[in-house]
């Protein structure tokens, strides 16, 4: 099956959207958002572009299967067993803990894509890297293209590097949530260095992504960048009232829906900056809007 990536997954090009607020015009700056949510019903945001080229590699490679891993509620456990589904390709998720009937909607989801999942102790997920753990899913589940957790490797960089080529000159600081680093990683990649990257931690502790992101970035890249820790909100998956009304507030005003896991604690700690003068008056603030939104 000889597919060039272009017409392998559906993309649909998405709008930077321009939004007014009392907070931004006493700063005296503009925001606008790139709408990246909009670009795949069920790939959506990064996801879309971490995947393509792994997508891709696993095709020519001439492998049916992909196997991945993730939590519970993982958005890249959905996206992959999406995309498999669209490419006409078999996927396996291993889950991190035990199962838990009936499964919650974004497993159901990743079943109904016919993705196969198998449940791993805490403990046993913690060694999914190491070969001994590798060579028994080979074992199980026979030859598959591995993508790690969260779908971040070269491959996954490269993709969101391209992407970040595509946003234009239109802006002075471009921010993001961040997981694994990945995202990050391929923005800073990919855009010129007048540019400045903030990455907004969704991890408590998440002061440990920057060598996360210097291995991603090659020496060559942007050197313009930094990583905020201070708007975790409690931790990964986190969330107390004063995030989720920022959240509500933010959907009734502008009609964008943020997520309580990545993009509502990005554009929260974005807004605060703001409120702060943080950003001079007169620049543009880009903010990607990278999707996962259940």
């Amino acid at each position: 099956r000889d597919r060039s990536c272009q017409n392998m997954l559906n993309y649909t090009p998405t709008p930077i959207q321009e939004i007014h607020d009392p907070v931004l015009d006493k700063a005296g700056v503009r925001m606008l958002i790139k709408r990246e949510d909009l670009n795949h019903p069920f790939v959506s945001g990064n996801k879309w572009w971490k995947l393509k080229y792994n997508l891709e590699e696993a095709v020519k490679l001439g492998h049916d299967t992909l196997l991945t891993f993730g939590g519970a509620y993982s958005n890249h456990i959905y996206a992959t067993a999406a995309a498999a589904d669209e490419l006409g390709l078999k996927s396996i998720g291993i889950i991190r803990g035990e199962e838990t009937l009936p499964l919650n909607p974004m497993l159901s989801f990743a079943t109904s894509k016919g993705m196969q999942l198998r449940f791993v102790s805490r403990e046993l997920y913690r060694t999914k890297t190491e070969q001994n753990f590798i060579n028994n899913l080979l074992t199980q589940f026979g030859d598959f293209y591995m993508i790690p957790e969260g779908g971040t490797n070269e491959l996954a960089v490269k993709g969101v590097a391209e992407f970040a080529q595509s946003l234009g000159n239109d802006f002075d600081y471009l921010c993001c949530a961040v997981g694994t680093g990945g995202t990050l990683s391929g923005l800073i990649r990919g855009l010129s260095k007048e540019k400045e990257v903030i990455g907004f931690s969704v991890l408590k502790g998440g002061g440990f992504l920057n060598e996360e992101v210097k291995k991603n970035i090659n020496e060559n890249s942007n050197t313009n960048w930094r990583m905020v820790t201070d708007f975790h909100f409690g931790g990964y998956a986190k969330a107390n009232s004063e995030l989720i009304s920022f959240i509500e507030n933010f959907q009734n005003k502008f009609q964008i829906q943020l997520d309580n896991i990545y993009t509502g604690k990005a554009l929260s700690g974005v807004f605060t900056l703001i409120g702060k003068n943080f950003f001079p008056k007169g620049s543009t603030i880009l903010f990607i809007h990278t999707g996962g939104i259940r």
